[in-house]
């Protein structure tokens, strides 16, 4: 992304003189003024932080032949977009990009965000000191946007992590990363809120702030003013693609769960008890008697799963988890997601007016990646060839269809590189929309056929299974084949 120019202002005598008055003493006027001074801060925690410089192959056909006379030549060539000469060998083109990191272990373990390093062929870290490394990635984690890294190193400044629950509304934070690739720029605003909760991310209690934070700094931290970690910025709204006041971080407890478990066993398993579940309304805690809108109404009970065994049906109201209280329905899967599988867990439930506990075994959450022959640990079948869209796609067989309650559907066994839309591996479609019309996705043949019809580089809207969840997603064809 091009930077603005920076643009020189002419002062005024007077004016200068008066910016000299009131920067000769800055620190003092900050106390008097009530405001913080964040230049401790950043002096004892920016060694600590890193930038992250990533290279991924772009697997796709061949490339643009232009020749040096052709007018369009610079134009790609600036937005370093260089197309291949005529007669040149063909390369492996690459995308670079870049992100924000910190240290956790003086031995080189850092913490950055899954999407930062998403697809990775190559990883570079680059210290505060000017050191550059090779970081290998250890784990990743794509449900909390977590990734743990390593570097060869010893004796190399840490971060200190804080506590997210400590937090306030209104409390001063300060974020160090390298936004548009400027290295170690810090910002500061302050908590906007607490427990947000996002589309489709339900497993994060995100902590929003107005800290500046645009593209390059996912992945780096976010300081309290005592100086320790409290998040990880991962997220911003944004109609444009850079700051506008809405910046959402990771909180430090849940990401360092996952780390643990990364460093450990290079995964994360996290529980699942098999409900459905809906927020409770004010209206619905009148009508089942509650004294509050609180706790997750269950819709529904997986038959033969860990809740269906330990008791529990639907339209009760789950109040707590081992005691801890659950005040609204997305506290609940972040509650369960974190117990051990296999461990029991009391819940109070709320049934026909009273109150009661029941034990539950928690069993362990399927890997959301892995499509239901993964999943059901079926042997791997020979890949159809992508389709226009970089799809490749095979028909479900009725053991998937039972499985995933659908009559038709087809499977996404792989995505290439250069698809650009929300779509992934194990990903079912339901059916596709083109110019209005809803078709029923029947088989694999019949998708590739009805995308063939289509012309090159359209997009096209399907209706999508992942999980137990249903969305619609737009992928736009390739102008290859």
């Amino acid at each position: 992304m091009k930077l603005a120019d920076y643009s020189r202002l002419a002062v005024a005598p007077f004016a200068l003189f008066a910016t000299v008055l009131a920067f000769a003493a800055p620190a003092a006027a900050q106390r008097l003024a009530g405001l913080p001074d964040f230049t401790e801060l950043y002096e004892k925690q920016s060694p600590a932080v890193v930038s992250i410089d990533v290279t991924q192959k772009a697997r796709r056909g061949r490339s643009a032949e232009l020749s040096e006379d052709d007018p369009f030549y610079e134009f790609f060539r600036r937005f370093g977009q260089i197309p291949r000469p005529r007669g040149a060998p063909e390369r492996e083109p690459e995308a670079q990009s870049v992100g924000s990191g910190f240290l956790i272990s003086s031995d080189g373990f850092l913490i950055t965000n899954a999407h930062v390093v998403d697809g990775a062929d190559e990883v570079k870290v680059n210290l505060a000191d000017k050191r550059e490394f090779k970081a290998k990635v250890v784990g990743v984690d794509k449900r909390t946007d977590v990734a743990l890294l390593k570097i060869e190193a010893r004796d190399l400044p840490k971060v200190t992590i804080g506590d997210p629950e400590k937090l306030k509304v209104g409390e001063w934070v300060v974020a160090i990363g390298k936004p548009f690739g400027l290295e170690n720029t810090m910002t500061a605003g302050i908590v906007s809120a607490k427990g947000r909760d996002l589309p489709q991310e339900n497993l994060i209690p995100y902590i929003q702030t107005d800290v500046a934070i645009n593209p390059g700094n996912s992945g780096g931290p976010l300081f309290n003013l005592k100086g320790e970690v409290v998040g990880i910025n991962s997220l911003i709204f944004s109609r444009s693609g850079g700051y506008m006041g809405l910046a959402f971080a990771i909180p430090i407890d849940v990401a360092m769960t996952t780390v643990n478990q990364l460093k450990d066993k290079g995964k994360v398993t996290r529980g699942r008890i098999g409900v459905q579940i809906q927020e409770v309304t004010k209206e619905l805690a009148e009508a089942f008697g509650l004294p509050k809108p609180t706790g997750a109404l269950v819709n529904s009970v997986e038959k033969g799963g860990p809740a269906d065994k330990g008791g529990v049906e639907a339209d009760d109201v789950i109040l707590k988890v081992d005691g801890r209280e659950v005040r609204s329905s997305n506290e609940l899967p972040r509650i369960i997601t974190m117990v051990k599988p296999g461990a029991k867990v009391t819940l109070g439930v709320w049934r026909k007016g009273a109150s009661r506990e029941l034990t539950v075994t928690v069993a362990e959450m399927p890997d959301e990646t892995a499509g239901p022959q993964q999943r059901r640990g079926a042997a791997p079948k020979e890949k159809a060839k992508p389709n226009r869209m970089g799809l490749v796609l095979s028909d479900l067989t009725d053991e998937q269809k039972k499985e995933l309650e659908v009559k038709n559907g087809v499977l996404i066994e792989d995505v290439a590189a250069t698809v650009r839309g929300n779509v992934q591996p194990g990903d079912v479609i339901i059916a596709i929309i083109s110019r209005g019309i809803t078709t029923e996705a029947r088989s694999a043949d019949q998708v590739n056929a009805l995308l063939g019809k289509l012309e090159k580089g359209a997009s096209v809207a399907m209706r999508l299974r992942r999980g137990d969840a249903q969305f619609i997603a737009t992928v736009r064809l390739n102008n290859g084949e």
